[in-house]
C-alpha cells in the first residue's frame, strides 16, 4: 500500500475515533463477480489495477490462470468467476485485478468483473456466514447489510490459502 494511501487512512481513523469507540465500523471495497456483490476489508488490499499480461502455469486448478509480474514480484492470478463455479467470460473495460496481501507478505491477484465502491458497515450489521456454506470452503467471513442490499464479505486469509 502506498504511503499516501496509508496517511489518508490514518487521518480518517483519527477523525473517526470518537465514533469508533461507540461503534466498530468496518471499511470494505465492494465489487461484482457475476451478478453478485462481494467485498473485502480495505486494509487487506495492496492494489487495484487494470488487467496485465500473465503467464500460464501448468498443473494448477482451472481457476488459477497463471502468474503476473508486479514490479518484480511474481503474483498468482485467480479468476474469482471460476473459483466460485461461474462460467468464464472475457475481460471487459470494467475488469480489474485486486491484489490482496496478508501480514506474512503472501499475495495474490483476483480477477473481478467490476469495482463498485468503498463501503463502511457497522460490525453489528454483519451476520456470520450462513450455515449452508461448506466448512471446507469458508471463503465467506460474513454478510453485511447496507441500506437495502446484502454484501458478501470475503475472508482475505481464506482467499490467500493455497489449495494448489
Amino acid at each position: 500500500m502506498s504511503n499516501q494511501l496509508q496517511d489518508v487512512l490514518q487521518k480518517q481513523q483519527e477523525q473517526k475515533k470518537p465514533q469508533a469507540e461507540t461503534e466498530n465500523i468496518i471499511q470494505l471495497v465492494a465489487f461484482v463477480v457475476g451478478s453478485e456483490e462481494f467485498s473485502v476489508p480495505i486494509l487487506s488490499i495492496q492494489e487495484i489495477i487494470k488487467p496485465l499480461e500473465y503467464t500460464r502455469v501448468p498443473g494448477v486448478p482451472d481457476y488459477v490462470l497463471g502468474v503476473f509480474n508486479m514490479r518484480g514480484i511474481v503474483v498468482p492470478l485467480i479468476n474469482l468467476r471460476l473459483r466460485f463455479g461461474l462460467q468464464y467470460e472475457r475481460p471487459t473495460e470494467d475488469t480489474r485485478y485486486i491484489v490482496i496481501k496478508n501480514q506474512e507478505e503472501e499475495r495474490a491477484g483476483f480477477i473481478i468483473d467490476k469495482l463498485t465502491e468503498a463501503v463502511r458497515i457497522k460490525q453489528s450489521d454483519i451476520d456470520p456466514a450462513p450455515d449452508t456454506v461448506s466448512q471446507n470452503e469458508n471463503l465467506i467471513y460474513g454478510v453485511g447489510k447496507k441500506d437495502n442490499r446484502l454484501i458478501t464479505i470475503l475472508s482475505p486469509e481464506e482467499l490467500l490459502k493455497r489449495t494448489f
